[in-house]
């Protein structure tokens, strides 16, 4: 397949994202010729949490405005190709997101295809250059965000075993009930790795769930129950609660990765998703696998698309297109509970 420029649309929960990638003949993004990103963070914090309708609504304004960004003055001959999150996500959210490629897909007669929200997750650091030149299949991704915390093996691109997963709260969504408990605010994940950066992580014993269980499977809900104890104790610290709890998340996170790749025996651990972002997981993570991994390469997303963006799901987009795939604009729809 020759050179090709993909359009991506990311609403599958509060971020409208639309991209153009410009895609070379062995699948190697090229350039990001254009990216946007509007989030309903700061919509959604009153309410101490996204709403999907409320986040359906908001997409609908954002997409049309992003693509008419994006795509210009010429937006029916700006792209070749066409890439839109199908799910997993908020149904309504996705939907607007779909509408809108399925349009332009009838509109132009171009081929389009339907991604997995994780799967974009997994191709986010397929974006950066230095991580393209490094990556080595099989690969381990701890992929980690809101909604979703899985150790996915991958033996090639859109090969994919999830080995491992939480069996109840996602990391990203224990960081944000624990940050609702303290009284933090909406999202919680970032405001507790601020306040985490002057407490200590060792002035509440917090469990670290299943941390030795032989299953590579995680629960978090245990340790929200504790923190749950600690906030209603009263007279709580937030910097050491907070340094606490972030320790007790990345510990799970960072033994079941190190776990996992030495019993699935891969040479790259990837390390994606909106969590990914969290700097204690980062330098923690790449640590434990240079000294307890000899020989891995530990690769990680770039800050600026760890979290919902349109330029990863074009991204695997263009992974699916190169192996020949391509779905029916009319039949797309949206999968809520879509897995790997």
């Amino acid at each position: 397949m020759r050179k090709f420029r993909i359009l991506g649309l990311e609403t599958s929960c509060d971020e409208t994202s639309v991209a153009l990638l410009d895609v070379g003949a062995r699948g190697e993004p090229i350039r990001l010729v254009k990216h946007a990103v509007s989030s309903q963070i700061e919509i959604h914090a009153k309410y101490g949490g996204v709403v999907p309708e409320v986040a359906a609504r908001t997409h609908v304004a954002e997409v049309v405005a992003l693509l008419t960004s994006v795509l210009g003055s010429r937006p029916l001959g700006a792209f070749d190709a066409i890439a839109v999150t199908r799910g997993p996500g908020l149904a309504t959210a996705l939907r607007v997101g779909i509408q809108a490629a399925q349009t332009l897909a009838w509109l132009t007669g171009k081929p389009i295809v339907g991604v997995n929200h994780l799967e974009g997750h997994l191709a986010s650091a397929w974006l950066l250059p230095e991580n393209r030149r490094r990556w080595t299949f099989p690969a381990l991704a701890l992929l980690v965000s809101g909604g979703h915390t899985e150790l996915v093996l991958m033996r090639d691109f859109c090969r994919y075993e999830v080995v491992g997963s939480t069996r109840d709260d996602a990391a990203g969504e224990a960081f944000d009930k624990s940050a609702k408990l303290m009284g933090l605010g909406y999202p919680g994940g970032p405001a507790i790795s601020r306040l985490a950066l002057k407490g200590r992580d060792d002035a509440y014993k917090l469990p670290r769930p299943m941390l030795h269980d032989p299953s590579l499977d995680m629960s978090f809900s245990g340790l929200k129950t504790a923190i749950r104890q600690v906030v209603e104790k009263g007279s709580f610290q937030k910097n050491d609660l907070s340094a606490s709890i972030e320790a007790a998340i990345v510990d799970v996170l960072i033994a079941k990765t190190i776990r996992a790749a030495k019993k699935t025996r891969v040479k790259t651990v990837l390390l994606v998703g909106g969590v990914s972002a969290n700097a204690r997981l980062r330098s923690d993570l790449e640590r434990a696998v240079r000294t307890q991994l000899k020989g891995v390469t530990f690769l990680k997303t770039p800050v600026k698309f760890s979290t919902d963006n349109a330029a990863m799901i074009a991204a695997a987009g263009a992974w699916r297109l190169l192996r020949g795939e391509s779905h029916d604009w009319k039949k797309i729809d949206a999968d809520p509970e879509l897995a790997l």
